[in-house]
């Protein structure tokens, strides 16, 4: 009886992680493309194809880690439904906080990029202005 339990709760967190990194990720890189153009200054094929790859790590990542801490131990677990709701909390509370933190990683990322770029810009335009000598 114990282990039906524990299939209900697998059967429970894993579709609300899988979709709470599908919010995020569609969220994130959506948004993320204008910082990717803005980035790569008009080379929108690298820029698009950049802010791929990164939904692709960032869906290996999340969804790595949700299978990770995936397993509800049966010495924690004393076969009630209280139980079960309180450990699913407990897991996607967490798996949430973790979404959360590396949504701001990512963030942080795309304003490096971009100002990095900005920089980089600002260096190459100094230097066309200059008079040649």
């Amino acid at each position: 009886m114990e282990t039906s339990k524990i299939f209900i709760g697998y059967i429970i967190y894993l579709p609300i992680a899988i979709a709470l990194t599908y919010f995020v990720s569609k969220t994130l890189f959506k948004n993320g493309k204008t910082f990717m153009i803005d980035i790569f200054k008009g080379k929108d094929d690298i820029a698009l194809a950049t802010n791929r790859l990164f939904e692709v790590g960032f869906y290996l990542l999340n969804i790595g880690w949700a299978l990770l801490i995936l397993k509800i131990n049966h010495r924690n677990f004393n076969n009630t439904y209280q139980n079960l709701i309180e450990i699913l909390s407990f897991k996607i509370g967490g798996f949430s906080i973790y979404l959360g933190l590396m949504l701001f990683i990512n963030l942080y990322l795309f304003f490096r990029g971009r100002k990095k770029s900005n920089r980089k810009s600002q260096v190459v335009t100094q230097k066309l202005q200059q008079p040649q000598s």
